[in-house]
């Protein structure tokens, strides 16, 4: 195994342009049968307030206690099981919103740490890389417990500029600890759909050892918090308006071929392995995405954003300008 793991290093947690040769699998790193890879200036309050039977907190300061910021949000009447566990944070600038973020992100990264003894974390790619930036700053994150996953990634070689891993590497992964056996990228050496039954198998085998829980009520796959960013035509993950996948039911990992965003292969989670985690964050910065942000959150189109939920709670991480038509 030490063999296995020094090389797994060199290929999760050195400089993305010098990867070796991907032309063998993974699974030669894993056990046999599993066969995937693996402060700003402060600024007052704003004010809280509803639409719908939406929470939605409007704030200026971020540089509070998480359990603070919390106690500050105003739960309106709502009439839903699944309305209850949304809450919509709305920051004055994108910096706040990453300080808060950091904050949200450590306080539950502690919960899960104590209570399981790990924490298993999802993120897109995107902008919701940049937005981690301050989580690099947080002192109390037991990075050694941390099991790091993506929520889609494109069939490109980790070293390619498309490459959600190389985003992530570049702007997080090399900033933090986590320790290279727990960061379970995808086998880009394998096609579309081979890459994401790899990944769905490495995902059933985490199960089995009980490192993934499994949700009660679904029977899918329970991530304890997934960072997701939205596009600006309301998609998440390789999740398309009015593609296909975005009803498929079944698989945990599905591939796609035909995304109308390049690269088009890629593979994603599904929606019921989204709405089956624990928590999540959607992160969503930008005028250019306000549209698809009301949409979404009123439930007036037919955006994939809108179709994301959690079983304990999803929260919105909005900047002023994507909340600008709420």
């Amino acid at each position: 195994m030490a063999s296995s793991s020094s090389f797994l290093r060199s290929i999760l947690f050195s400089s993305p342009t010098n990867f070796p040769s991907r032309s063998d699998s993974l699974s030669s790193f894993f056990p046999k049968n599993l066969t995937c890879s693996p402060p700003s200036t402060p600024s007052p309050l704003l004010s809280v307030s509803s639409i719908g039977s939406r929470s939605i907190r409007r704030v200026g300061d971020s540089r509070r206690k998480l359990s603070e910021a919390r106690s500050m949000a105003t739960t309106a009447s709502q009439t839903g099981k699944e309305e209850n566990k949304k809450r919509v944070e709305i920051f004055d600038t994108e910096e706040n919103l990453a300080i808060d973020l950091a904050k949200y992100t450590a306080d539950l990264s502690d919960k899960f740490c104590k209570e399981r003894g790990a924490f298993t974390v999802v993120v897109s790619g995107g902008s919701l890389i940049k937005s981690l930036r301050k989580l690099v700053e947080v002192d109390s994150i037991d990075w050694s417990r941390w099991h790091f996953f993506w929520v889609d990634e494109r069939v490109v070689p980790k070293h390619h500029e498309d490459s959600n891993y190389k985003l992530a590497y570049d702007n997080f992964l090399s900033k933090v600890p986590i320790p290279p056996g727990n960061v379970y990228a995808i086998n880009d050496s394998l096609s579309a759909e081979a890459a994401a039954d790899d990944y769905e198998t490495c995902l059933k085998h985490l199960v089995k050892t009980n490192v993934l829980r499994v949700s009660n009520s679904t029977g899918f796959p329970k991530f304890d918090l997934m960072l997701l960013g939205m596009g600006p035509d309301g998609h998440v993950a390789s999740l398309f308006p009015g593609h296909g996948l975005c009803s498929e039911s079944k698989k945990w990992v599905t591939s796609i071929t035909d995304s109308p965003k390049p690269p088009s292969e890629r593979i994603t989670f599904t929606f019921p392995v989204i709405n089956s985690s624990a928590h999540v964050a959607l992160v969503v910065c930008g005028s250019g995405k306000a549209e698809p942000v009301q949409m979404a959150l009123n439930k007036t189109g037919s955006v994939p954003a809108g179709s994301v939920s959690a079983e304990e709670e999803l929260v919105w991480f909005l900047d002023k300008p994507a909340s600008s038509k709420l």
